[in-house]
């Protein structure tokens, strides 16, 4: 048997080299920036978004159910035709009662500033009393509970036959309307403090004013603010209905003049502008109590 004629060409078997993997490229992960930006984009849409399409909704429907009736209710696009300029410009003020409702606007929210702040010193006060002695809460709350049922409109003659001006009597209607919640809301706080606390300040032997800074307000300050948010509440409903009949600049003396002028639109305008101001000022206590709490929990 013959040997394979030998070849110079032919070298020794080799394997096959493999070829390189293919390396795919990782997908980037967005930055934190961009994170944090989507999700705060995703929180406002989802705060936002849903009374924006209810509101829509609603003006539709109004839309649809007014039409272009002469008489009621006006539809939003008559509203817009006939209620423009003072739905535009807010601030013209040309002079005595005729003025933008900002103007009027802003006069009642100084006479409820000064109504309201001195009904939350006061209630408070009362609170304090009412919740920290037996014998004040046995006095004073049954009277409490009977004059907090009177309506606010109810005070307004006795306080135009005390005080015979219509800014004061004013101011009265609204300190007699806010007072009440203050001062039951800050006396079940009071009486809700926690038995050892009050064992902690008889040890420490605290004074009064050191017993109501470090212990008493900050065990009570979440009721306190839902009194004053009620009680805020309140007074803005008070003197839109007070300035009806006192007369004079203010929301509800607009509301009142429009209704004898017949121009049912401007009310609807001035009657979103009460309640955005008054949504305003009642996310502006609930802002003051979170500040107020947190800082009586880090001290």
């Amino acid at each position: 048997m013959s040997l394979p004629a030998f070849s110079e060409d032919a070298g020794p078997a080799s394997a096959p080299v493999p070829k390189p993997a293919e390396v795919l490229p990782m997908p980037r992960r967005p930055g934190r920036f961009a994170t944090r930006s989507l999700a705060l984009l995703r929180g406002v849409a989802g705060q936002v978004l849903p009374p924006v399409v209810t509101l829509a909704v609603i003006l539709l429907l109004w839309q649809g159910l007014a039409g272009d009736a002469a008489g009621g209710l006006p539809a939003p696009a008559t509203i817009w035709l006939e209620s423009r300029e003072l739905i535009v410009d807010p601030f013209f003020d040309r002079g005595g009662v005729d003025k933008g409702l900002f103007w009027h606007a802003l006069t009642s929210l100084q006479r409820v500033a000064v109504g309201f702040s001195l009904s939350a010193v006061v209630g408070v006060a009362l609170g304090v009393l009412v919740g920290s002695s037996r014998l004040a809460h046995r006095s004073l709350d049954p009277i409490f509970q009977v004059l907090r049922t009177v309506p606010p409109l109810a005070w307004l003659p006795i306080s135009l036959a005390a005080l015979h001006e219509a800014n004061p009597s004013a101011l009265f209607v609204i300190f007699i309307t806010a007072i009440w919640p203050i001062v039951i809301n800050t006396a079940v706080g009071v009486r809700n403090i926690p038995q050892d606390y009050v064992n902690v300040g008889r040890v420490l032997r605290l004074s009064p004013p050191e017993y109501f800074l470090t212990i008493l307000l900050p065990a009570a300050t979440p009721y306190i603010f839902t009194g004053l948010r009620i009680g805020v509440g309140m007074s803005w409903l008070a003197i839109v209905a007070s300035e009806m009949l006192l007369g004079g600049v203010g929301v509800g003396f607009f509301i009142w003049d429009q209704y004898n002028a017949s121009r049912i639109s401007d009310i609807v305008v001035a009657l979103v502008w009460v309640g955005l101001v008054g949504f305003g000022l009642d996310r502006l206590v609930a802002l003051a109590g979170r500040i107020v709490s947190r800082g009586a929990s880090a001290s």
